[in-house]
């Protein structure tokens, strides 16, 4: 064997790309290809992420939607939908069985609550969610009385540092899912400074700087919203147009 060697992929090759995870300073070497890229990319900047391993998966990020489509083209570790309707065991179904990665579902706790919630959440758990997330309104004795049932993690969304932290934890919840806004990391810091190692997860927000700004007051797990598919579609149309212009003009000359 000579020293030149041509190294090749089958026709993966263009899509093999150097990779690099922030956090951990390792190489990372990425296969792709065109037909099974995923479209929607988890921005860079959520690997400084800790994450959190729920049963035996390490999930740093999730994708925050309920689109089927856009579950099957994105590259995050996971699935949170959560929707402002009334729960529905048929979309829950339908998102967990469809999706490669672990879902995270909406089961109620605000306008939906008591026993229907329950249901909601112990069919999530028999068709495979690897966590259910509760509302901000819920109240602890429906927590309890869940966790009594459920042998999957309970998530209890948080939207104001003005919240009793310690009672939802005694109640029975797994996971803080932290939704302030623009106060987002604020809220973050001040549950870490009472609870060093509960897991976290928090909305990443807008740029890049937020979602840093995030993991650093200690956020484990950030959720991404993707843009929507009238967006991406409208992104493509754009392309097929100036392409199809590009060609015609090139006939006509």
């Amino acid at each position: 064997m000579g020293d030149n060697i041509e190294i090749i992929i089958d026709n993966y090759s263009e899509a093999v790309k150097t990779n690099t995870e922030v956090k951990d300073k390792k190489f990372v070497p990425t296969i792709e290809s065109v037909l099974k890229k995923k479209h929607i990319q988890m921005p860079q900047e959520i690997y400084n992420a800790s994450g959190i391993k729920v049963f035996g998966k390490r999930i740093k990020s999730l994708i925050y939607t309920t689109d089927l489509a856009i579950i099957k083209n994105n590259n995050a570790d996971g699935v949170i939908a959560v929707y402002p309707f009334t729960p529905q065991i048929a979309i829950n179904q339908a998102i967990i069985e469809l999706s490669s990665t672990p879902v995270f579902v909406g089961v109620g706790g605000g306008t939906t609550t008591g026993q229907r919630s329950i249901d909601i959440a112990l069919n999530a758990e028999l068709t495979g969610a690897y966590g259910v997330v509760l509302n901000a309104p819920t109240k602890n004795e429906l927590i309890s009385e869940m966790k009594e049932r459920l042998d999957i993690p309970i998530i209890i969304t948080i939207v104001s540092e003005k919240e009793d932290f310690e009672s939802r934890i005694n109640a029975g919840v797994s996971i803080f899912n932290v939704s302030g806004g623009a106060n987002t990391a604020r809220i973050v810091r001040q549950i870490r400074e009472k609870h060093p190692s509960f897991p976290i997860i928090a909305t990443g927000g807008p740029t890049p700087d937020t979602i840093l700004e995030t993991i650093q007051a200690g956020a484990n797990t950030i959720t991404y919203t993707p843009p929507s598919i009238g967006d991406i579609f409208s992104e493509m149309m754009e392309v097929y147009r100036h392409r199809i212009i590009d060609e015609l003009d090139k006939k006509n000359k």
